[in-house]
């Protein structure tokens, strides 16, 4: 199975950080934290990478490479200008022929990948996501659903009006058709093609209690490390 990790953002909620500095390679535990993502795909044994880069791209280039001295093969997506979580997928040069994952790399997450595979392959949707329940969503897009399938997403609910407690923990395993439904130029998952496949009922959610820290603000990141436990 393949992983997509999107670092291509400027992080500018990470500022003075990300001035010179891409959010991939700030430092948490003392390593980068995409290293502490590219542990999770090791722990179950996936070793094919694939970096969407943009802001500052050299760095995280130089930095991983070819991805051997690490343990992986990885390549890279290298945007000339931003194109959103989804727009990158379409300059893959190799096109997924199987179930392919998605994740933002500023987010430390601990799924049971092998569990969640099992569970998109056994509800036959076009897309999974993994979905975390939290104390207070208000902050999040949370997850209205139906049984198993997600129904919609509602960003920033007041906390008494929120449909769930399940926040999208951008971490997604796709089928290759979804990258037809991508269209040129910049797009979202969470605004061009989740709400479609929603409709179509092809869109499933996996709960996972583990742990999971968004690093997307200094704020977080300071919560991130006092609190992460290393996979």
């Amino acid at each position: 199975m393949k992983a997509i990790i999107l670092v291509g953002g400027q992080a500018t909620r990470l500022r003075p950080l990300t001035l010179t500095i891409p959010k991939a390679l700030i430092l948490l535990h003392g390593k980068p934290v995409a290293e502490h993502v590219l542990d999770l795909f090791k722990k179950y044994g996936i070793t094919e990478i694939v970096f969407s880069v943009g802001y500052l791209k050299e760095k995280i280039i130089e930095h991983f490479g070819d991805g051997k001295k690490f343990g992986f093969e990885i390549s890279y997506i290298e945007e000339d200008e931003p194109l959103g979580t989804a727009g990158p997928l379409r300059l893959l040069r190799q096109q997924p022929r199987e179930t392919f994952i998605v994740c933002n790399g500023d987010e430390l997450k601990e799924i049971d990948i092998d569990a969640m595979h099992q569970f998109h392959q056994q509800h036959g949707g076009l897309v999974t996501l993994a979905l975390r329940p939290v104390d207070d969503p208000s902050a999040y897009g949370v997850a209205r659903m139906a049984g198993d399938q997600i129904q919609e997403f509602v960003e920033k609910p007041k906390r008494e009006e929120a449909p769930s407690n399940l926040i999208n923990a951008g971490f997604y395993m796709m089928e290759p058709a979804v990258i037809d439904l991508i269209p040129e130029g910049k797009a979202m998952f969470e605004y061009d093609i989740f709400p479609q496949l929603a409709r179509r009922g092809k869109l499933y959610g996996f709960k996972f209690s583990g742990q999971w820290f968004d690093t997307g603000n200094l704020e977080r990141l300071e919560t991130a490390e006092r609190e992460w436990r290393d996979l």
